[in-house]
This record gives C-alpha cells, structure tokens and sequence, in this order.
C-alpha cells in the first residue's frame, strides 16, 4: 500500500444520513508506486533505465558481490559478538548491503563521508578496517580510526545532526575551489529531524556540493515511514529547490549508478541531491530491540525475496561472469574475517579509567586534578584494586583516603562498598 492510497484509507467516511451530491461517483484511480531506479531485477535480470547506465566489467561485478558478502559476515559476527557479551551494543546494516555498498563505492578518494552509525558498508569501501569499528560498541574508544585518513568521519549517534556536519563541510569545498563532494548518510527517521531540514535549506541556498543518502529502510525503530510522512521521501527535495531521486535500494548497480551521478551534479557545482534508497531493514534496529513486537513476519519474507546478494549473484551465474571456484574461495574468505573480528575483539585492552581527566583542559585545571584524585581513590577502593589505579593515586599525590570512598586507603585495601553490596 502506498503513502496516497493508505491517506485514502484513513480518510473519516461521511455517516449513512449524510446527503450526498450524486448516488454514482467515477472511482479515481488507485495511485501507483513512485517511479523507482532499478538496473537489477530481484531475479537478477538486467534492465534499461533512460537516465541512469552503468557499464561494469566482470571483476568489477565481482568486486561488488564481495564487498556485500564480506560486509555481511562481517555484520553477522558482530551480532553474535554482541549476544555474547563482547560488545555493548550493535546496529545491523543487515538488508541494507545493496544500498551503502553500491554507494560506497561510487565515491572517489577526496570525497568526504559522513555517516550516522549504521554505515559498516561504507566504511569497508572507505577501507576503514572492520575491527576499528567495534571499539566504539566495546567501549574501549570513542571511535577507531582518523576520519582523515579514510575522508570517513567518525559514527554520529545523535539523530540526523551528521547532515549539518556534512553540509557545513561542503559548504568549505567550495569556497576552497575543490572538486570533490559530500555525502551524508541518514536513515528514514532521521529524516523527520529538524537538522536535516535545516541541512536542506542550507546547502541548497548555498548551492553545497552535497549528496543526501537516505537509507528508507521502512522503520524508525518501531514506527514506519507512513506515519512519519506524506509523501515519497524523495520528493521532499522539491520544496528546498533541489533533485531528488528514489532507487532500488536492494540493486547494488542501480545504487552505484544512480549515487555516482548525484556526486558528479555536486562537483559541476550544481549543488545537493536526494537519493532515497528503497530498501529493508531486515534485522532489529539494533541488538536492544525486538521487531517481532511492532512488525508482521510475511512483510520481512517479502524482502527476502528481494535480497540484495542474491539477485547479483543469480545475475553472476546467469551472464557467466563468476563460477562455483570463486564462491567457494568467498566463503571461505568470509570465515577467516569472522574468525580475525572474534580474536581482535576478545583481545582489545581496556581503557585506562584514568584518561577521562587527559583532555578536557588544554592546560590542566585544579577542579580536574581534585575529581582525577578522588576517582582515582574510588578505583582503588575495592578488592580487586588495579595497581594501575594505585599508581595514578600516587601520581595524583593521594596519600590516604580513611573515611572517603568506601574508606579504603590509597593502597586499596577495604572492601566493597556499602552502596554495591
């Protein structure tokens, strides 16, 4: 059912006494579904599209059903890392590998990335190591990777605001005569945020060199795009003065073409572009929710059908273009990526409870020397006390602390305290 036709549904029906202007009425036409982009039927058939060609070579066809499958294997294995307790928390791209991989791999080096904390596609494209992103999920780090070695900024949590970076960014691309461009990824919830609005107005005012991927997956956590919108994501672009274009979020080539266009508009100077990928999201928005609590199993076996590695690999098979040795060896590279995100994951060190207090003067402040003192007392307060923690007392100049924090002495010596008992 689309957006129109569910309006149509929901509109109050008159009561039975109310008159009416005539007993017959012409039904209006049941409304369609916005065009979209597809270069790559589900059955894995290629089709024509008038604005959008791609010409892609049997390695570089390859290359793309690799960085989808690895990507995957990657994204299953941090789902179990997180099941077993290595990871505090996990967002899943599952589904979704079509849309970031087809993307990602649309950019150009200089291009800048800016994406939400969802984007472990683009980040393999970007060549950011899939381990450097688990450290933010550990809790070990903030964020495992320079943006400016990979132009891939660090995962954004909060809603939507990655699009004002993004734009911002861009906004200095051109006064600087670059030609390179932008692009900021956000989901369909995020598209009900009122920075990605004010995001819209800025670069297209600005005429920034900028591309809005929109990721629709169908739901924003529990709430789906029907509730959060009127019309077609895509078609929000007309109001601020700029293209928008929805695509096949599950065709990977669709996804490539049609992304590989909007960057080239943005570095001409034509300024931002709207890309809505139509796809799924196929698993929990992420490993703290359930969504067999707000959605129908059959509605998750339909985009089965749709799935993205597959229908590459059917149209592969098809055309001849990959053999069953190649398959193989892919499976078996995805297992020693498994294998290698496991090992690095379990071995990654704690951070030193101590470096919260590093950085938050450039010069040091004396509050913050009494507050890394007293946590540094708390540390080495219980049973188990880390002789690191004994050691940041010293330096600290804690010489005792009898009657503070659970009244252990700088050398740890006290139990547990009352309020963990």
């Amino acid at each position: 059912m689309t957006v129109e036709s569910t309006a149509a549904a929901r509109k109050p029906r008159r009561s039975s006494g109310t008159k009416r202007a005539s007993a017959k009425r012409t039904p209006q036409p049941q409304s369609s579904e916005p065009p979209l982009v597809q270069l790559l039927s589900p059955e894995g058939e290629r089709v024509e599209h008038p604005d959008y060609q791609i010409d892609l070579t049997a390695e570089e066809l390859r290359g793309l059903h690799r960085d989808m499958v690895l990507t995957r294997r990657f994204d299953a294995e941090a789902t179990a890392l997180q099941r077993q307790g290595e990871l505090g928390l996990w967002a899943s791209l599952l589904g979704q590998e079509a849309a970031q991989i087809g993307s990602g791999r649309a950019l150009r080096d200089d291009d800048y990335v800016f994406p939400t904390y969802r984007e472990h596609g683009v980040a393999w494209c970007r060549g950011v190591d899939p381990t450097n992103l688990l450290g933010m999920f550990r809790g070990v780090n903030h964020g495992g990777w320079d943006p400016n070695s990979n132009n891939f900024h660090l995962y954004t949590i909060v809603i939507g605001s990655q699009t004002l970076h993004a734009t911002g960014y861009a906004m200095g691309v051109a006064k600087d005569g670059a030609d390179s461009a932008v692009i900021a990824y956000f989901g369909d919830g995020a598209s009900s945020q009122g920075d990605v609005a004010e995001s819209f107005t800025f670069s297209a005012v600005y005429n920034a060199p900028v591309v809005f991927f929109c990721q629709n997956n169908q739901w924003a956590i529990s709430e789906p795009t029907e509730k959060q919108t009127r019309v077609p994501l895509y078609q929000r672009a007309q109001g601020y003065g700029f293209p928008g274009v929805r695509v096949d979020g599950n065709d990977v080539l669709a996804c490539l073409a049609v992304t590989r266009s909007a960057l080239e508009r943005a570095r001409r100077g034509e300024g931002p572009t709207l890309v809505e990928a139509f796809t799924y999201r196929m698993g929990a928005h992420t490993t703290s929710d359930d969504p067999t609590k707000y959605r129908a199993d059959e509605e998750r076996e339909a985009w089965e059908a749709k799935d993205p590695i597959l229908r590459l690999r059917r149209y592969l098979e098809r055309e001849g273009h990959a053999d069953e040795a190649f398959f193989t060896a892919l499976d078996e590279e995805s297992e020693t990526l498994g294998k290698r995100v496991r090992e690095v994951v379990r071995a990654m060190p704690d951070p030193d409870p101590m470096a919260i207090f590093d950085h938050v003067y450039a010069d040091g402040h004396t509050l913050v020397d009494e507050e890394r003192a007293q946590f540094a007392a708390y540390q080495a307060s219980f049973v188990d006390a880390d002789p690191a923690a004994d050691a940041a007392i010293a330096a600290a100049g804690v010489t005792g602390v009898a009657g503070g924090a659970g009244g252990a002495g700088a050398s740890g010596g006290a139990g547990v305290h009352e309020g963990d008992r």
